[in-house]
């Protein structure tokens, strides 16, 4: 975790500054994206879509974006989880809707018994990936290769070096037999260090994909022009078009009391953070069960490494079910009229960039329960949706409605 910090500071500091200068002298103009434009259109489209087809359309949503597990099981049978996901691509696909597929993560085919490091690893992932290209014909309009690459838990147990080359051997595959389907990758903000090691394979690539979620995690402020320098930069960096994999804002949550926050300790046998600091260990072990498999899955049984997990960074959000303060981009609280400003102000931003061929909106439907702590009460992962659990639209879908209309 220390040596993959290390190296995405060494290379923000090399890089991130001067490609952001760079990007104001940089024409915006893009025959590339142009061209993906009129053959592609802008992709307007959403993550996590229920099946209420008519209610998506309506509101102008074109692209759902839709994870996969791996094809095949251990033992070379057919994973019914694969077909499933067929099944529903093919759902929306006969109701008009596109599909960008997810391709599996490292984990999921080390699971699966595919590892691209062991002797002959490498090519069966080259002839997996050229199974999925055929296979998914009809079925997925685009492919996002893997998710996040940058994010520990998303590339766990590969290293950098190694998730670029598991990149680049599925784009340098498929690309060739894509036929009409769009192919790239994405990161979790600008990541500079795996958008360096990528650019020998962004040839093989239809777009490059960019998410970020301003005043949302790490307990910052967020600032809507941030978005600007952020896609100008990549834009700089790669010289392809950019796609807005996945952005939002969560539409509700807010402050615990230090009261409320020493409750929870307490519900877990602890006095203070300082209590569970020296005893981080039993304290995850003391955690739900969901939130407790995530941290170990992160972070093993390393106490640094689960300490800082824990109280260093966005865990704490979800510890203590909160929004802070200062997570937020000022004018925006996280309520259903604060996220309906954001889609207004940020949709109309991006579209106006010629070198952008999309955005994808992170999410449709609300969730009972968080993705990451398993608690119904998180707001970190329950409420990002454009309609609520029970496919209500929120004041945020309207907002989305009316952006998408004035797309073309």
């Amino acid at each position: 975790m220390d040596e993959f910090l290390k190296d995405q500071i060494i290379n923000c500091i090399k890089y991130l500054p001067s490609n952001i200068i760079k990007s104001y002298f940089t024409p915006t103009f893009s025959e590339e994206t142009k061209l993906f434009r009129e053959k592609h259109g802008f992709i307007k489209g959403v993550t996590s879509a229920n099946e209420n087809f008519s209610q998506i359309k309506e509101a102008g949503i074109e692209w759902i974006r839709e994870g996969m597990p791996a094809p095949f099981l251990k033992d070379g049978s057919v994973n019914p989880g694969y077909t499933e996901f067929k099944e529903r691509c093919l759902s929306f696909k006969e109701n008009g809707i596109k599909v960008m597929g997810i391709t599996p993560l490292p984990s999921e085919y080390l699971r699966n018994g595919l590892d691209m490091r062991e002797e002959g690893g490498e090519e069966r992932l080259r002839e997996m990936s050229r199974f999925l290209i055929n296979d998914l014909k009809g079925f997925t309009d685009g492919l996002q290769i893997a998710n996040e690459l940058g994010m520990p838990r998303f590339m766990i147990p590969y290293n950098m070096k190694e998730c670029i080359k598991f990149l680049g051997i599925q784009l340098s595959e498929m690309f060739p037999l894509r036929d009409n389907m769009i192919l790239g990758y994405n990161s979790a903000g600008p990541q500079v260090d795996l958008h360096l090691g990528m650019k020998p394979y962004h040839k093989y690539c239809d777009y490059v994909g960019f998410d970020m979620y301003l005043g949302c995690f790490f307990s910052l402020p967020g600032f809507v022009w941030l978005f600007d320098v952020m896609v100008r930069y990549l834009w700089a960096f790669t010289g392809k078009p950019i796609l807005m994999q996945e952005f939002g804002y969560i539409g509700g949550g807010k402050p615990k009391t230090k009261k409320e926050k020493l409750d929870i300790l307490k519900s877990y046998g602890f006095s203070s953070e300082k209590e569970a600091k020296r005893d981080i260990m039993k304290f995850v072990d003391a955690l739900p069960p969901h939130f407790k498999g995530h941290v170990k899955f992160v972070c093993g049984d390393d106490k640094k490494v689960t300490t800082d997990f824990m109280f260093s960074g966005d865990m704490t959000n979800h510890l203590y079910k909160e929004l802070p303060a200062i997570t937020v981009i000022p004018g925006m609280p996280h309520t259903p009229e604060g996220q309906a400003k954001f889609f207004t102000k940020v949709i109309d931003r991006l579209y106006k960039l010629p070198f952008m061929c999309g955005t994808i909106i992170y999410c449709y439907t609300d969730f009972s329960h968080c993705g990451y702590c398993g608690q119904s009460d998180c707001p970190t992962e329950t409420l990002w949706g454009l309609v609520d659990i029970n496919g209500n639209p929120k004041p945020s879908y309207y907002a989305v409605k009316e952006q998408f209309e004035k797309i073309k």
